[in-house]
């Protein structure tokens, strides 16, 4: 079987981003109508629908939440607002991140004899603890405002950032202006109609920037130093599968880009078994380790839309 022959599930799909939007909305709605630390109930609750709501979007990424591209691109769109980040922003880093995995510019857990091994636990605590999730809508932001910036001499001396902002021509400068002009507008009109305060979202989105941080580099960890073998597959229950959407078939989604998240525990049965969840995360915080070994080189494009 190839994987022409994996239709996207459109219809879940278009029923998978309602209930999202429509779960989100609901909470932060609850959320100005509880007391004190009974806020944080919703809060929680906020942490994991977004969760699904970024499964959603990095299904879009890959053109797989959707079989028609422009309903795809606007459900990218609409999600991303929640998050918030332009979705061509992750549609383009996300697809840097399928070509450099596992190479220098994303060896978060290892370093160097060389590295400052200071700004390495720096790096890799504040990745832990949810503190740069921050940057990703300031990051948005100044793409929409001043893209000269972020491929300046100090993003390209940076390894993390050197290759990260290249594919930013016009046409996707357009649509990021757009798509933020459009969360912004979308921001007012919650925060009016729900009557939402600053200190609701800082708790909701706190909650949620460590949730989505814990789980953003727990596949990569440690693995091998290969574009596309360089993740795991973790087990995780049952609840969870769904809230992540198989996410956790994370070796599976590298080594089959372009299959749609429906399919990946199928396919997971010809890959390697899943490892503990758990235990893999517990290993996150010891921090990062030495590496002797060389990374691998960059994915070209091309061969990427080829897997």
């Amino acid at each position: 079987m190839t994987e022409k022959t994996y239709p996207v599930p459109d219809r879940l799909n278009s029923l998978l981003v309602g209930g999202v939007l429509l779960a989100a909305i609901g909470l932060l709605w609850l959320g100005t109508r509880l007391p004190g630390a009974w806020i944080l109930l919703p809060a929680l609750g906020y942490s994991f629908v977004l969760l699904t709501n970024y499964a959603l979007i990095h299904e879009a990424t890959h053109s797989v939440l959707h079989s028609d591209p422009r309903r795809n691109h606007f459900y990218g769109m609409i999600l991303g607002w929640l998050f918030p980040i332009s979705f061509t922003v992750l549609r383009v880093t996300h697809i840097v991140h399928h070509c450099c995995n596992r190479t220098d510019h994303e060896m978060f857990d290892c370093y160097y004899a060389g590295d400052n091994r200071l700004i390495k636990y720096i790096q890799w605590y504040g990745l832990l603890l949810g503190l740069w999730w921050i940057l990703i809508p300031i990051g948005t932001l100044l793409l929409a405002v001043v893209p000269r910036l972020l491929v300046s001499s100090p993003f390209r001396r940076a390894r993390s950032t050197a290759v990260l902002f290249d594919d930013f021509g016009a046409h996707e400068i357009r649509w990021i202006r757009l798509e933020v002009l459009g969360g912004i507008l979308f921001w007012i009109t919650v925060f009016i109609a729900l009557g939402l305060n600053w200190s609701l979202l800082a708790i909701y989105y706190a909650c949620f920037a460590f949730n989505w941080s814990t789980r953003q580099y727990v596949t990569h960890a440690f693995t091998r130093r290969d574009v596309r073998d360089g993740a795991l597959n973790l087990r995780v229950s049952p609840v969870m599968k769904w809230v992540l959407l198989n996410g956790h078939w994370d070796l599976v989604h590298h080594q089959h880009p372009h299959v749609s998240w429906y399919y990946l525990e199928e396919l997971g049965r010809h890959s390697e078994a899943p490892v503990s969840y758990w235990r893999q995360y517990l290993r996150l915080w010891r921090g990062p380790r030495p590496c002797t070994e060389a990374g691998p080189a960059i994915l070209p494009k091309t061969r990427y839309q080829e897997m």
